[in-house]
């Protein structure tokens, strides 16, 4: 049965975000649903690859560019609320679970995209968040972070700077200063997205914020943790720090979280030469927790 997706979705202050929708090959009906959750700067485009490893395991895969991001609307890198990316994120599942309801629903997020998931799963996690504090907080069956933004590396002057300038000033974007070469050690990777017209290096001090605020709440409620999820990282990542993944697993149960770091690769894992072997590890894990 072929399944009516919409073009975009909606969000609470008016925009319409840019929906990608991979369906399975003729028209099968998919037994479950996977959400791309991109990172910074980025768009949900350049994970054709990843649905479609998802496609052959039999997940329909929806993915979204974030506001301020890709072919959505909004200023570059710039948030209207601290909380726009779960909202925003919300409404994506919403449209998702509309389009195939009762499907056991995986979020899949990448850099910033694994941040924004992990937070939005963090209100799962034991305390339960409440509806006055999480309105958009949503159940997902499971979790994949890859290289997530936990622990973003920054010195005490830019932090001290985020804090006085960045608050007189949150709506203003500047460079994310991280150099394209820093993303992956495939320099084919790294030539398509400098040659990508959609990608972009804007962050605003709102957006800088509330990634430190995630990653550090992340951090304290994995002890409480209570999705099945599997998190990756690059031991040479200079994009994120590998620590911050590596406090998480080690806090979080082991019988809901597995690790797999991997020690010579760069940030964009799915996107080194050895991709293959990363959406394998995927593969597996995915076999294990829903049977394959």
């Amino acid at each position: 049965m072929l399944v009516d997706f919409p073009e975009t979705v909606r969000t609470r202050d008016g925009l319409d975000l840019f929906l990608r929708h991979w369906p399975l090959a003729g028209a099968r009906p998919a037994p479950c649903v996977a959400v791309l959750v991109h990172g910074l700067g980025e768009h949900s485009g350049r994970y054709e690859h990843v649905a479609a490893s998802l496609n052959q395991q039999g997940w329909a895969v929806v993915g979204c560019d974030h506001r301020g991001h890709g072919r959505s609307p909004g200023k570059r890198g710039v948030l209207h609320d601290n909380d726009d990316f779960l909202h925003d994120l919300a409404a994506v599942i919403d449209a998702t679970r509309a389009a195939y309801p009762d499907r056991p629903l995986l979020l899949v997020g990448h850099s910033l995209g694994g941040a924004i998931a992990a937070r939005f799963v963090a209100a799962l996690a034991r305390p339960l968040e409440d509806a006055a504090s999480a309105p958009w907080s949503r159940p997902v069956t499971a979790l994949v972070l890859s290289s997530p933004a936990l622990a973003i590396p920054m010195s005490a002057v830019q932090k001290a700077l985020l804090a006085t300038v960045g608050k007189l000033t949150p709506d203003i974007a500047v460079s994310n200063g991280l150099k394209p070469e820093w993303i992956c050690h495939n320099p084919a990777t790294v030539a398509a997205y400098l040659a990508d017209p959609l990608v972009h290096d804007r962050v605003s001090g709102r957006l800088s914020t509330w990634l430190l605020q995630a990653g550090e709440t992340v951090r304290q409620r994995a002890p409480g943790w209570l999705t099945p999820t599997l998190i990756m990282w690059g031991g040479e990542d200079r994009c994120v720090l590998p620590q911050g993944s590596a406090d998480f697993a080690a806090a979080a149960p082991a019988q809901l979280v597995t690790s797999h770091p991997w020690p010579q690769l760069s940030h964009e894992i799915f996107n080194e030469a050895e991709q293959a072997q990363v959406l394998a590890v995927m593969s597996d894990w995915l076999n294990r927790v829903f049977g394959g």
